[in-house]
């Protein structure tokens, strides 16, 4: 790269072929839905609004009630169960933890009784109004649509939400709760009873709404946006990234990538991340921000391929994150569960395995990575506990082995490890989506964000530490267990990892000219130009448009892409491309 600064693309937009007919402002939509209304020719019409949780509803509300002044505006939400309710009904799911619950097998049915339901229903049947609108989250419980219209707003813009205080859970009045809780009931509860509603409606949406600019509602027909959808699943794309800040944050990403961003340090980006990061749809003049979990539900097969939607479902296993700690702190010190931990405790199918690729370092640069040789459980946790109680700080050095850090290794870090990247380091994180499976054991004594203790979890933590991981085990096996697989003066190709007993395998391959992938196991590619300006991604059987790429740029390869090629197209002499699958 030199000196220069990359051309990190902050909003990635997929531009779709063709003409479309959008609508963006209350006014411009409900004038499109009136006259929907009016084309179905029908005495007595029924509209529903499903929203997501999260969405502005109280918004929506007004809107309607200033246009639809003759027809029966019926609010879902107040025939559910109340937030106290909820708690109540659903308290051995949310749990008393402030981050941990538990996968909630439910659907937006449990959120309400049966008989304010029946009684929800039975006002929608005795309508006497030319047109009845059922609208908010739960509205198609109600009755059986002749238009079906669904608001969405990205996971990311719900915790900014919450974070302003802006809004609460759904249904909730908690709007002053600690974040950690209600991200967690959002988490574990509303939004996996939410996807599951979003999927049984797909046959059934009219309308799509973008909720996510304030008092900027953005709407399309539903038929373009799964074009649109489709059309980007044909070829290489990437999702919106987000960066936030952290107590242990750095300068790297905001230097090198020219990251617009109102904090001072970042800690760190999700730039591969199907459940928390968006997408951006281009339709005409009208650019359309969508969950891209969405691409996931609608499509797991085109994108996913068979072996990873048999394994996983329809869940984009592989994600890909950046920790920022240049001119920073270290991470916090922590340990993932192990499959069996994490299934009986939190009711998750797998767990997270992870790796820290080294994209930057400092030049006293450590990563902390398994035990000492000698290590004793009993007196780690007894020194971790007497940490967390604060009668002294945890003498991380007594008992963890570092292993010194530069750019370009690879520390793998199967569950049971215990772990932390050192302050002086840019790591890309790559890892299964275990989402928030996190046990820290010691955070320096910090405080969060929030100005309150950063939550550690030693009790789950005791329980899943694999005490044989020793430093020499962890430096036969973890440590830059590169393999090499192909040479020649143009092309380098090395596996990196990961550990034996993790799913993911991540490739490396050097070269200066190209290299052509095969993707013949029809899986889906996650992949990152770690090395180089940029590159373009090209289709060898013209399914799909040249696509550029920018250096740490994460991008996906959809399964149904067997074959492609990567052209280095910078100033550089060899770029690097780190690719991540399932095996």
């Amino acid at each position: 790269m030199g000196q220069n600064k990359a051309t990190y693309d902050q909003n990635p937009t997929f531009r779709v072929k063709g003409e479309f007919l959008t609508w963006t402002g209350f006014e411009a939509i409900l004038n499109e839905l009136s006259s929907a209304v009016l084309k179905l020719d029908k005495a007595n019409a029924v509209l529903v609004i499903e929203g997501y949780p999260g969405v502005r509803m109280e918004l929506i509300k007004q809107a309607l009630e200033n246009h639809f002044t003759e027809a029966e505006l019926i609010f879902a939400d107040k025939f559910a169960l109340t937030g106290e309710e909820i708690r109540r009904k659903f308290d051995m799911l949310i749990t008393d933890d402030r981050v941990f619950g538990r996968m909630a097998p439910i659907t937006l049915e449990d959120y309400f009784k049966k008989e304010r339901l029946a009684e929800l229903r039975l006002q929608v049947a005795h309508s006497k109004k030319p047109l009845t609108i059922i609208y908010g989250t739960g509205a198609s419980l109600a009755a059986e649509a002749d238009l079906t219209v669904y608001v969405d707003v990205a996971r990311f813009e719900i915790q900014k939400r919450m974070r302003s205080l802006e809004m609460g859970n759904w249904n909730d009045t908690n709007v002053d709760e600690d974040i950690l809780r209600k991200y967690k009931r959002g988490f574990f509860l509303d939004w996996r009873a939410a996807d599951r509603m979003k999927v049984s409606l797909f046959h059934k949406i009219d309308y799509y709404i973008d909720d996510n600019s304030l008092n900027q509602p953005k709407m399309l027909k539903w038929s373009d946006y799964c074009l649109g959808l489709t059309e980007m699943l044909s070829g290489p794309f990437r999702f919106v990234p987000y960066f936030d800040p952290g107590v242990w944050g750095g300068y790297w990403m905001k230097d090198k990538l020219s990251i617009v961003h109102e904090s001072e340090k970042l800690a760190w980006a999700f730039d591969g991340v199907a459940e928390e990061n968006s997408l951006y749809l281009q339709f005409g003049n009208t650019r359309i921000e969508t969950p891209a979990i969405n691409a996931v539900l609608k499509y797991p097969l085109e994108l996913l391929g068979e072996l990873v939607f048999s394994r996983f479902g329809a869940e984009l296993p592989i994600r890909f994150d950046f920790l920022d700690t240049m001119g920073g702190e270290n991470l916090s010190l922590q340990v993932h569960p192990d499959k069996e931990y994490i299934k009986k405790q939190f009711g998750m199918d797998y767990t997270q395995e992870e790796s820290y690729y080294l994209l930057d370092a400092e030049d006293e640069a450590v990563v902390y990575l398994g035990l000492k040789d000698g290590v004793e459980a009993a007196d780690l946790l007894a020194a971790l506990r007497q940490a967390e109680n604060g009668d002294a700080p945890f003498d991380a050095d007594r008992f963890m082995h570092t292993h010194k850090a530069k750019k370009h290794d690879h520390f793998l870090i199967p569950s049971g490890t215990v772990h932390c990247s050192g302050a002086g380091s840019m790591v890309l994180e790559v890892s299964l989506s275990a989402y928030i499976f996190t046990f820290k054991l010691w955070d320096w004594g910090r405080l969060g964000l929030d100005g309150k203790p950063r939550p550690v979890h030693i009790h789950h933590g005791e329980k899943v530490i694999n005490w044989n991981r020793s430093e020499k085990w962890v430096r036969e096996n973890l440590v830059n267990h590169f393999e090499l697989l192909e040479e020649t003066d143009l092309h380098t190709k090395e596996r990196t990892g990961l550990y034996g007993t993790e799913q993911i395998v991540t490739e490396r391959d050097w070269f200066t000219d190209y290299v052509d992938y095969d993707n013949s196991e029809k899986t889906v590619n996650m992949l990152n130009l770690v090395a180089g300006e940029k590159v373009v991604v090209e289709s060898i059987d013209n399914t799909f448009e040249p696509f550029e790429v920018h250096y740490v740029e994460t991008f996906v390869i959809p399964a149904q892409i067997e074959k492609f090629r990567i052209r280095n197209i910078g100033n550089n002499e060899k770029v690097a491309i780190l690719r991540a699958r399932i095996q």
